[in-house]
């Protein structure tokens, strides 16, 4: 498993459809995933640490798992099968059992990023489904990454009303 972050959330046009844009860590590879407009929100929130003054549900299930005294321990991006991607919640409860649970990425991030836990991607799914842009010509990636960072800046959640 190949550890990756969130770098943001966008809106990709002409379609108007939200991306996350995950990076790996130690790499150059990027990994777009397509979501819906309530997932874009709910992780781009969680991204600039707005709490909304009634929980969502992503913030309703990770509190949830903390009353259980369950703990989300990371998130996995395993696989894309026919257009669609695929992750999997691996938690620990409160007896020491190790559960893993089917989600959509979307889904699944939004908690990583609420519960403060790792995420993971297949090297197989970087592989496939990553972009990569080179490492050695580092200016040029970090203007692209930092180009985004400013899109993200600039955009608020009335920009996933849809």
């Amino acid at each position: 498993m190949i550890p990756v972050e969130v770098v943001g959330v966008r809106v990709e046009m002409p379609s108007n459809q939200p991306i996350v844009l995950l990076k790996e860590i130690d790499g150059a590879r990027f990994l777009p995933i397509w979501v819906g407009s309530v997932e874009a929100t709910a992780i781009a929130f969680a991204q600039q640490g707005i709490e909304p003054p009634r929980p969502l549900t992503h913030d309703l299930l990770v509190s949830m798992l903390t009353s259980m005294r369950a703990i989300v321990e990371a998130v996995h991006l395993t696989e894309l099968r026919d257009g669609v991607f695929y992750a999997e919640l691996h938690l620990t409860t409160a007896t020491g059992e190790g559960l893993t649970i089917s989600s959509r990425p979307s889904d699944a991030i939004a908690i990583a990023l609420r519960a403060h836990c790792s995420i993971f991607s297949t090297s197989t799914l970087l592989d496939e489904a990553g972009i990569e842009i080179p490492i050695d010509d580092g200016v040029q990636a970090n203007e692209e990454v930092e180009k985004f960072r400013e899109f993200l800046e600039q955009i608020t959640p009335e920009d996933f009303a849809g």
